[in-house]
């Protein structure tokens, strides 16, 4: 991801929530030479694409294309920026598959969404579609965006980490990327509860920090919580942080995250946007 040309996804569903999603990636960015996809799924989940008419589908096709296109207009409008340029996609496929085809097709390098689902829950932190995308997605990183979120330059990104895993210079270039654009202070959270960390973990700790040499980075250790979402809550808080970073693999604390549980637990106070990193 570390490059000065960025093909950025946008998923929408045209509401107010994509559009914000939208709007804060286009400030993220806004110094980068960046592509922008705007993609939007014409599946309907109660009806199979081969149940539909094909009256039906040029409708619902034409329809959305129309949107895309006005939504094109609007950020070319709202963003007059010449290091930006806009592309619509519209997929009769579901949006998972239609986000992953399209991370194929044009070698997108971020997909950034919104966090609020259809149900509108306020006790969740993710909708059931974002949900889904993060605990499957391997192709690219994923930017989620809360409901309702002001763009602010991220000057502080916390980086939550067990040290149970040893992490690569091109996984955590999405990381590096949003510090270098904005000169962002990375902040590595240590989440486990020992007191003392093993050999293994002192490894891969003295790995990351040489991954991290030429930037702004300092480790940080938490005090022992019941719930490490709790933690992270609190460490978020207490030192403004811009961005909430996380690499998920399996076993990973992102799973501990997205678990309805943990969501319910700390519900929508998570008001900052959440970089997931696949590996």
């Amino acid at each position: 991801m570390k490059t000065n040309n960025l093909n950025i996804l946008l998923p929408t569903d045209f509401s107010d929530n994509a559009w914000n999603a939208a709007v804060y990636a286009l400030k993220l960015y806004e110094e980068f030479k960046c592509t922008f996809y705007f993609l939007h799924s014409t599946k309907i989940a109660a009806m199979p694409t081969t149940v539909r008419s094909s009256k039906l589908s040029d409708t619902v096709n034409s329809a959305a294309k129309k949107e895309l296109l006005e939504l094109k207009e609007l950020a070319n409008v709202s963003n007059p920026n010449l290091n930006h340029s806009y592309e619509i996609i519209v997929s009769p496929v579901g949006i998972k598959d239609a986000i992953e085809t399209t991370i194929k097709k044009h070698n997108i390098n971020l997909v950034v969404m919104g966090t609020k689902g259809a149900t509108g829950a306020k006790e969740l932190l993710f909708g059931s579609n974002t949900v889904s995308i993060i605990k499957k997605m391997r192709l690219a990183p994923i930017l989620v965006v809360p409901e309702d979120y002001d763009f602010v330059v991220p000057r502080q990104i916390a980086f939550p980490t067990d040290f149970n895993r040893v992490y690569t210079h091109i996984e955590i270039n999405a990381l590096i990327n949003l510090a270098i654009i904005h000169g962002s202070k990375i902040r590595i959270v240590h989440v486990n509860k020992e007191k003392k960390l093993s050999t293994v973990q002192e490894q891969n700790k003295a790995t990351l920090n040489d991954s991290l040499k030429e930037y702004d980075h300092t480790f940080h250790w938490m005090p022992d919580y019941t719930k490490i979402a709790n933690a992270i809550y609190d460490y978020v808080e207490e030192l403004d942080i811009d961005i909430l970073a996380m690499v998920n693999y399996k076993h990973s604390i992102i799973e501990d995250l997205v678990h309805e549980p943990v969501i319910s637990k700390i519900g929508y106070h998570l008001k900052i946007p959440f970089l997931v990193i696949p590996v």
